[in-house]
């Protein structure tokens, strides 16, 4: 490892040069190739198992949900999505416990999908495509080694299943080869042959073209989360065969959020909301679009009804919502959007919520970051360094990266810059167990160190490795980053105010407009940039753009506050 400030003090040679240069080794000019922020941790999840994390030794249940839980008896519901895949069943009874487990698998309600494919195998002890099914569903919850002792019990069912359905076998086992030697280009290959083969036997067959979409993300472990341009087509063709599959809508919206299409995203988030309204996904898949098209209070209707049925479920199936992955990020968004309104004491309560949630990958405890980042931008600067030095004692490098991270910017805010420089270089350490293009997509620890050479008034280079930031945090496509990016973008604009770098501090806020032009604080950002350059004139209008923005926020908010005070100061 290359310590970026030997004995604490920045290195006198260091010029624009040197930090583009160790900039672009981190980023290895990979961001575009994630679809999603997920895809990064889902990459992180194939490496764990292609390096021999992976049991083998049965089908045991070893994932992070108890198997007592997963097989519990089940009842069939209704309005859980329109989904038919006709199999050898013993009888329509066994068939429609399996239907209902792939309409809870392809809503990632990976419980209810367990407990509904355990359900039908109770039924029908022979249903190879129930065991199948149990695969992905421990796909989706990242159990590898179970998964694959769920396809061996379908393997071993394969003489009594039709052709199609052996068809099926194949692909799943060509899928767990990949999951297994995920580095490997040859798996992929014949993963994506033995789909190619199927779906020339049965071009008509809507599930072949859904996983056929889902087979050109960068990992199984995204299910559907990471599609874009290139499967667009592959959902598409599928909602041409079925068009009510809502499996097939929900995965063409994400497609199109990706793709950066949000209009055509909420057009097919509706279609699937329709036809699973009891999933809470559904909803919280349309507060997606609407929060991307600026229908902020709308998005917060559906993340809050999100969040009742998940509250609703939890209470009446007795399951824990730390077994849920989705309940913690449907509060994060949540609490994004209270945010962008300027509500922040919904937005603090839902973080806290979320923060207070136990993480069981390192995906899930990386999103915790949202509550130290919501702190700092509040000025709780030792509230936000205590909640990042519990990232910091994460057993996954990447919570830990963010954690060294968030920790230094908050001893940055407090004047304490050995003490921030120790932190960049414990988060440095980190980012070498790291795959490289993970970094790629990721403002950890760039953003700390640009913080440092701000405050260090190595202008230049700060400003340099600052918008290289900027780009790439802008840069990143589908919905939870472009929220995010909002607050990180806002976060530079107030550092660079503190460094007295007013250039950078207009220049960003610019950037915050650009970005998401119904978000107050970009106007209030700029408005404070101007007033230092001195035109009066041009500041109020921001402010006041700003104050219309925050029409519904909360009445004590300090921002708020200020423009008042200026207004007052003015009469």
């Amino acid at each position: 490892m290359v310590k970026l400030f030997g004995n604490r003090d920045l290195a006198p040679n260091i010029g624009v040069s040197d930090v583009r240069s160790w900039y672009k080794t981190r980023t290895v000019r990979c961001v575009l190739s994630f679809a999603t922020v997920a895809s990064l941790f889902c990459s992180f999840a194939a490496a764990r198992i292609s390096a021999g994390q992976v049991n083998h030794e049965g089908h045991q249940g070893g994932g992070p949900v108890p198997r007592e839980i997963l097989e519990r008896p089940v009842p069939l519901r209704q309005g859980i999505g329109s989904v038919h895949e006709a199999v050898t069943a013993s009888s329509p009874e066994a068939q429609s416990f399996y239907d209902q487990g792939l309409a809870y698998a392809h809503s990632f309600m990976w419980i209810e999908a367990a407990r509904s494919f355990h359900q039908a195998l109770r039924l029908d002890p022979n249903l190879a495509m129930a065991y199948l099914g149990l695969t992905d569903t421990y796909i989706g919850l990242q159990d590898a080694g179970t998964a694959r002792a769920a396809f061996q019990r379908a393997q071993e069912l394969a003489p009594r299943v039709s052709e199609r359905e052996r068809a099926w076998i194949t692909i799943r086992e060509r899928e767990l080869d990949y999951i297994e030697n995920s580095e490997s280009q040859e798996s992929y290959t014949l993963y994506r042959q033995a789909l190619k083969e199927a779906i020339k036997v049965n071009p008509n067959d809507p599930w072949l073209w859904i996983q056929r979409g889902l087979a050109d993300e960068s990992s199984p472990f995204s299910h559907g989360q990471a599609g874009g341009v290139d499967t667009l087509s592959f959902y598409k063709t599928a909602v041409t065969l079925a068009p009510g599959n809502a499996v097939a809508h929900h995965y063409y919206a994400h497609s199109y959020e990706n793709a950066g299409r949000a209009k055509e995203a909420l057009s097919e988030t509706e279609i699937y909301l329709r036809t699973a309204p009891a999933i809470p996904h559904a909803h919280h898949m349309r507060g997606h679009e609407l929060l991307r098209l600026g229908r902020t209070e709308e998005a917060i209707h559906e993340f809050v009804k999100t969040k009742e049925l998940e509250d609703e479920y939890y209470r009446t199936e007795n399951i824990p919502a730390r077994y849920d992955w989705h309940h913690a990020h449907n509060l994060q968004l949540l609490g994004m959007s209270y945010q962008s309104l300027g509500q922040m004491k919904a937005a603090e309560a839902a973080f806290r919520e979320a923060f207070s949630v136990p993480a069981y990958t390192d995906f899930l405890e990386y999103n915790r970051k949202a509550w130290p980042e919501f702190l700092l931008r509040r000025g709780r600067f030792e509230e936000a360094l205590a909640a990042s030095q519990q990232l910091i004692k994460s057993p996954w490098a990447i919570a830990r990266l963010a954690g060294h991270t968030l920790a230094g910017q908050a001893l940055l805010a407090t004047d304490r810059v050995n003490d921030a420089k120790d932190e960049l270089n414990l988060a440095e350490r980190e980012t070498e167990q790291l795959p490289p293009a993970a970094l790629a997509a990721l403002p950890f620890p760039g953003v700390l160190w640009a913080n440092i050479l701000l405050r260090e008034k190595k202008t230049e280079e700060g400003e340099a490795l600052t918008k290289e930031i900027e780009k790439m945090v802008r840069a990143m496509p589908g919905p939870d980053a472009w929220s995010a990016a909002r607050f990180e973008l806002e976060g530079i604009a107030q550092t660079a105010r503190e460094a007295g770098d007013w250039e950078l501090a207009e220049f960003t806020a610019q950037q915050m407009i650009q970005h998401d032009p119904s978000y107050a604080a970009g106007y209030f950002a700029l408005g404070l940039a101007i007033e230092h350059a001195g035109d009066e004139a041009k500041a109020r209008q921001q402010f006041a753009m700003a104050e219309k923005l925050w029409s519904k926020a909360d009445k004590d908010l300090p921002e708020l506050e200020r423009i008042r005070e200026k207004v007052a100061a003015r009469r």
